[in-house]
């Protein structure tokens, strides 16, 4: 909500300079995590000694990283052209020390599938910073109410975790344990590093070549999208990466969990992208006002990337699972390299252009993905596509009957009545042929309600 109320009140330039700096924070955490996390929620029965050590080193890496990013700044402002990003970034960058504190209690959090009280510390943080953020943009902040918002996030987050975690880091450094972790977090840190240099790639190109303006447009639209994606799949990353950890010697068992959560996933996610496809327009304005109308085709054409986002990191969780970061790694040097290759095929032909691109390279990740961790659980490509195409096509459908009826019915209609009628037609039509065609994932949730609240469907 308060990135709704900001985006009305700042203008797209402003958000294109936080987004100048994005490839900064992500290869910032890579970094300073090292995997050394991931390694710890797969290791079995870790000690404090293993906690202590991994915290330390984060706690080190951190200084080092922002102490880097500072000495960079000026560099980094004149390669943009933009002077004001020198105090932006060496601000900002600061979340990377702040955050260095908790990686562990939210460790250990995960680990124990212990996301309540996460969901306690996030929702009071996220309240509380997106009204510092809203007021200082009310009095005319401009872009440093979007740097103080995410600094009071972090801030507030990491103090509560060190108040609910009930873990705090003692004098117990062991060399031998870093090196074990390491050894398995330096290839997913190498992976994380392409993975956050490539995905930026495409902000820094657009930043350089085109305008704060454009890349403040990209930023939104790509927000807008990622909201419900990466929330939604996020959310669940953390619970089926330790929990296909702890069933991981059970082949059977893993491919039967996969197969569920990618249904399930699809099942929300297939038929959200599908209708905001059909609804950019009124949603752009409705959200945000219509200074943010050229956003709209790049929210179109990244909703298809969307909808396969989330099936690309649960492939990617068997291979982290099985402990093949070394397969990780070079998958990602190859999806990167194509990547590459595809942004400089298409960045001289606009900003769609590089869009259409990105979304072609997602799905050429996904056969990637599926095709090698389908060979740990005997679950190949076409089997997965297999599994989840019947709730592709009904989407599609809801997606496709829902613009007629823009179209034909709801056209010369208020922005709120085809925003509110359109959304509730098309829930209504997604679940009827969910039914009518007795899709299984549907079923199995149908019924799961009407035991837990005893009612008719």
């Amino acid at each position: 909500m308060a990135n709704i109320v900001l985006t009305r009140l700042l203008q797209p330039s402003e958000f294109g300079l936080i987004g100048m700096i994005a490839v900064l924070m992500s290869i910032g955490n890579a970094l300073i995590d090292s995997g050394l996390t991931s390694s710890l929620i797969r290791t079995k029965n870790p000690d404090q000694t293993d906690y202590s050590t991994v915290f330390f080193i984060n706690l080190f890496g951190s200084f080092l990283v922002y102490g880097a990013i500072f000495l960079l700044a000026p560099l980094i402002s004149g390669f943009y052209g933009q002077p004001t990003l020198v105090n932006i970034i060496r601000v900002y960058s600061l979340g990377f020390i702040v955050n260095s504190f908790t990686s562990i209690q939210q460790a250990r959090l995960t680990k124990d599938l212990n996301f309540k009280i996460q969901m306690q510390i996030r929702i009071p943080s996220t309240v509380i910073s997106g009204i510092v953020g809203i007021y200082l943009a009310s009095n005319g902040w401009g872009v440093w109410s979007l740097v103080y918002m995410y600094l009071t996030n972090t801030l507030l987050a990491s103090i509560q975790f060190w108040i609910y975690s009930k873990w705090t880091p003692t004098l117990e450094l062991d060399l031998n344990r870093f090196i074990n972790h390491f050894s398995y977090g330096y290839k997913l840190t190498i992976s994380a590093l392409l993975n956050s240099i490539f995905s930026n790639l495409y902000i820094v190109v657009i930043g350089k070549i085109y305008s704060p303006v454009s890349l403040g447009f990209y930023t939104r639209a790509m927000m807008l999208q990622q909201q419900p994606v990466q929330n939604f799949s996020s959310a669940l990353n953390k619970v089926t990466f330790p929990h296909f950890a702890s069933i991981q010697e059970d082949v059977i068992a893993l491919k039967a969990a996969y197969k569920k959560i990618m249904q399930q996933v699809v099942f929300f996610i297939a038929p959200i992208m599908a209708i905001a496809m059909v609804l950019a327009e009124p949603i752009m304005v409705f959200l945000f006002t219509d200074k943010w109308l050229p956003a709209v085709p790049y929210f179109q054409l990244m909703c298809l990337m969307g909808v396969i986002y989330p099936l690309q990191s649960y492939n990617l969780n068997i291979l982290k699972v099985f402990g093949r970061s070394d397969l990780f790694l070079r998958l990602e040097v190859l999806k990167k390299s194509l990547a590459a290759l595809m942004l400089l095929v298409t960045y001289r032909y606009g900003i769609s252009a590089i869009i259409i691109g990105q979304v072609i390279n997602s799905y050429i990740s996904f056969l990637i993905n599926s095709y090698y961790s389908g060979k740990f659980i005997k679950f190949s490509t076409w089997e997965q596509i297999k599994n989840i195409f019947p709730i592709f096509l009904i989407s599609a459908t809801t997606g496709a009957i829902v613009y007629v009826f823009i179209l034909m019915i709801a056209h010369d209609q208020p922005l709120w009545f085809r925003l509110i009628w359109s959304l509730f037609f098309g829930a209504f039509l997604y679940i009827f042929l969910m039914h009518f065609f007795r899709i299984s994932v549907y079923i199995e949730m149908a019924y799961f309600l009407k035991r837990k609240f005893k009612i008719k469907l």
